[in-house]
C-alpha cells in the first residue's frame, strides 16, 4: 500500500520532461565527439531523483497550504488524499535530498575528476541550489511557486542549466550555439507548467497561489501558452539552420505533430476543466523532441 503511495507521490509521468535537457545535451556533446555513457547515466539518474523530491516537495507545500483541496481538477495528491502523512513526506523528503547529494558528488566525480576544483565547486554548488529550487517551489512562507516565478525557475533549470550544464560535463566546454535547443526545451517546460497552471487557475486563486496565469487570467494564459510553443519551434528552427547537414537534420520537427494538434485542441478549450489531459500530451512531446533532436544530429549518414 505504501508503496503505490510513494509512487503516487514521486509522480512518474512528470520524469520523461525532467530527462529531456539531459538529452538534448548528451547529442550536442555526441556531435562533438564527446559521448561519455557513464556521466550520462548519472546525469539521467541526477536529474530525476531531483524531480522526484521537487515533486514530493511540491506535494507537501502545496498540501499544508490547502492548494491541494477537493476543488483540485487534476489527479488527488498523496498527502491530499491522505495516503502519505505530513511525517511522512518530510522523511521521504529528506532522503531523496540525500540521494540527490550523493549522485551529483558521483556526477562531478566522474565527469571532472578531482584535479579541476573550480569546475567540482560550480557544479557542486549548482547541485546544491538546485535542490534548494526544487524544495522552494512551494514549501516554506517564500516559496517561489506562489508569487509567480515558477515560470522563470523551470524555463532556467529545465532548460538552461540542465541543456548547457550537461554538455559542459561532456564536453568541459560551452559553444554559443547550444543555447538554442536549451531554449526550446526551457520553453516546452514552461508550457507542460502553464498548463498545469491553466488546469489549476480557480484552486490556485482562492488558496492565494498567484501563479502567472491567475495574474493573467485564463484567456490570456492561453495566448502566453501559444507564444511559448511558437518561439521553442523557432528557436531550433534557427540551430537547424546554422548546423544543417542534411535531411536528417528535421527529424526533430515530428515531434511537433502532436504540438499542432494540441494548439487546436487547446483553441476550443473555454475553462480549466478540459486542460489535465493536455500535460502528458506536451510533456511527451518534449520528450520526443529530446530523442529526435539526438537522430537529427547524430545520425551517422
Amino acid at each position: 500500500m505504501k508503496l503505490k503511495a510513494w509512487i503516487n507521490a514521486a509522480r512518474l509521468r512528470t520524469l520523461p520532461l525532467s530527462i529531456s535537457g539531459i538529452i538534448v545535451g548528451f547529442a550536442l556533446a555526441s556531435r562533438l565527439g564527446f559521448a561519455n555513457s557513464c556521466v550520462f547515466i548519472l546525469a539521467l539518474c541526477t536529474t530525476i531523483a531531483l524531480q522526484v523530491t521537487s515533486n514530493f516537495a511540491n506535494d507537501y507545500g502545496d498540501g499544508v497550504k490547502g492548494t491541494d483541496n477537493d476543488a483540485r481538477i487534476g489527479p488527488k495528491r498523496a498527502y491530499q488524499s491522505g495516503i502519505l502523512t505530513r511525517k511522512e513526506l518530510k522523511k521521504g523528503i529528506v532522503l531523496s535530498i540525500l540521494v540527490c547529494l550523493l549522485l551529483v558528488l558521483l556526477l562531478i566525480f566522474y565527469a571532472f575528476g578531482t584535479n579541476n576544483l573550480l569546475h567540482i565547486l560550480l557544479f557542486l554548488s549548482l547541485g546544491v541550489f538546485s535542490i534548494w529550487a526544487a524544495i522552494k517551489y512551494t514549501v516554506g512562507k517564500s516559496a517561489y511557486g506562489y508569487k509567480g516565478l515558477g515560470d522563470i525557475f523551470v524555463f532556467v533549470f529545465f532548460g538552461l542549466i540542465s541543456v548547457v550544464g550537461s554538455l559542459f560535463l561532456f564536453t568541459k566546454q560551452l559553444t554559443i550555439l547550444a543555447v538554442l535547443p536549451a531554449v526550446t526545451v526551457g520553453l516546452l517546460s514552461v508550457a507542460v507548467l502553464n498548463l498545469n497552471n491553466l488546469r489549476d487557475i480557480e484552486s490556485d486563486r482562492s488558496s492565494g497561489k498567484n501563479t502567472i496565469i491567475v495574474k493573467m487570467g485564463f484567456a490570456n494564459g492561453k495566448k502566453y501558452h501559444y507564444l511559448l510553443l511558437f518561439f521553442s519551434l523557432v528557436s531550433t528552427l534557427v540551430y537547424t539552420s546554422f548546423n544543417y547537414q542534411n535531411g536528417y537534420s528535421f527529424i526533430w520537427l515530428l515531434a511537433y505533430i502532436p504540438v499542432v494538434l494540441h494548439v487546436k485542441r487547446i483553441l476550443k478549450i473555454k475553462n480549466s476543466t478540459s486542460v489535465d489531459p493536455e500535460l502528458k500530451v506536451v510533456a511527451l512531446s518534449t520528450f520526443l523532441f529530446a530523442i529526435f533532436f539526438y537522430f537529427s544530429f547524430n545520425n551517422f549518414s
